[in-house]
């Protein structure tokens, strides 16, 4: 099944089920994937869908439920815990009550952050602080993990637990896309696609 597809000349960007794809390309392709910013009709879909012809509130509720961002900067709830992190992160896509609990614990499990549900993200290393942002990414089981430059800043040691994780997400089925120049993050991949100086991105958006 093909999750995303990027339709534009020259180029162009096609992420299957499973894949595991890092994309060296310009910053314009963060927002353009992410669906903060309007395709051309047919420029950009996902999961079958033509998200050129979709409202700004329509594109939002449909990232908010098919992808999952780690961005570079995460923006975390400071005086929130690391579980009401994500606790608030399914209020957005309504997901019932009784099932947002059991799905926060269940991501800081698979993050490997179990032990730190009550933590506030000042607390935690900045490893840990990336893994829990990767965390709130995956608690809405998204079809797509869209990530931007996801161990940019971090130490090796840090940047390895961040790696290994997405390693392991992609062996058990996530489909997991990496914007990224960072030669070691590009070759944990599956593989790699070179979009040059935008000209896909640009020829997508309205």
């Amino acid at each position: 099944m093909t999750v995303l597809e990027l339709r534009s000349e020259p180029g162009g960007l096609t992420v299957e089920a499973g894949e595991w794809v890092a994309v060296a390309g310009p910053p314009s392709l963060l927002p353009l994937l992410g669906l903060f910013e309007a395709a051309a009709p047919g420029g950009l879909l996902l999961e079958g869908t033509d998200t050129g012809r979709l409202t700004e509130r329509e594109r939002a509720v449909l990232r908010g439920r098919r992808i999952g961002l780690l961005l570079r900067r995460p923006a975390l709830l400071r005086l929130r815990t690391a579980e009401e992190n994500l606790l608030l992160a399914q209020v957005y896509v309504r997901t019932p009550r009784a099932e947002r609990r059991p799905a926060a614990r269940a991501a800081l499990e698979r993050a490997g952050l179990g032990d730190r549900s009550g933590a506030l993200p000042g607390a935690l290393t900045a490893a840990e602080r990336c893994r829990l942002a990767l965390a709130r990414a995956l608690v809405n089981r998204p079809a797509l993990l869209l990530c931007e430059e996801p161990v940019e800043g971090l130490d090796p040691a840090g940047a390895e637990t961040v790696l290994a994780l997405l390693d392991r997400l992609h062996g058990e089925g996530q489909t997991v896309l990496v914007l990224t120049r960072d030669p070691a993050v590009a070759d944990r991949a599956g593989r790699t696609v070179r979009i040059p100086g935008g000209a896909t991105a640009e020829a997508a958006v309205v």
